[in-house]
């Protein structure tokens, strides 16, 4: 029995909320995140899941509605935890850092997660919803990087490379025959 897991990772959100759980959307993530709508109405999406951040429930939250379906919230897919000391890191050092992170899985700045962490926590999600909601398609309101962590757990080819190329909002269809991936189809253009 197959399962589709369509995992969309939020629309654009403002950098100017530092508060990473209540961060909402631009006004082109409230334009793009109806643009999803329009592109999912149509698929029978039979459930609706989220992590906690507001700007992922955003994203999706429009679309669940059309659907008449609530959105399911999980804590354990929310963004992967960064930190840094003195949190003055620039987006540049940033990446440079993720990248030497998905070299070393067990890397992490103070007070932050490791990508196996990450990872571990929301694979088990992704295997509680393989089983719950067999046979159903699943949204998933995400984040860039729990995301691509997601999709690597299943496939190595979603790498720091993958991460970069991904956008604000984005869509993957993941096809699962029981637990085991069978396909990725990217949606958004």
């Amino acid at each position: 029995m197959r399962t589709y897991i369509y995992m969309v990772r939020h629309a654009e959100s403002p950098k100017s909320d530092p508060n990473e759980r209540t961060r909402g959307l631009t006004g082109k993530g409230w334009t793009d995140s109806r643009k999803i709508t329009e592109m999912l109405k149509e698929e029978g999406i039979d459930t609706f899941i989220s992590s906690p951040y507001r700007r992922a429930v955003l994203t999706i939250e429009e679309l669940a509605s059309s659907c008449g379906k609530e959105i399911i919230l999980f804590e354990d897919l929310r963004e992967m935890t960064f930190s840094s000391a003195d949190g003055t890191m620039t987006d540049k050092d940033f990446y440079l850092f993720v990248e030497k992170m998905f070299r070393d899985p067990d890397l992490s700045l103070p007070g932050s997660e490791t990508i196996k962490a990450c990872m571990d926590r929301a694979v088990k999600v992704v295997a509680e919803i393989l089983v719950n909601f067999r046979g159903q398609k699943i949204v998933i309101g995400t984040h860039g990087m729990v995301m691509t962590l997601m999709m690597r757990y299943f496939d190595s080819q979603y790498n720091y490379e993958f991460l970069l190329q991904t956008s604000k909002p984005d869509i993957y269809i993941m096809e699962f025959d029981g637990e085991v991936l069978v396909g990725v189809q990217r949606m958004w253009r």
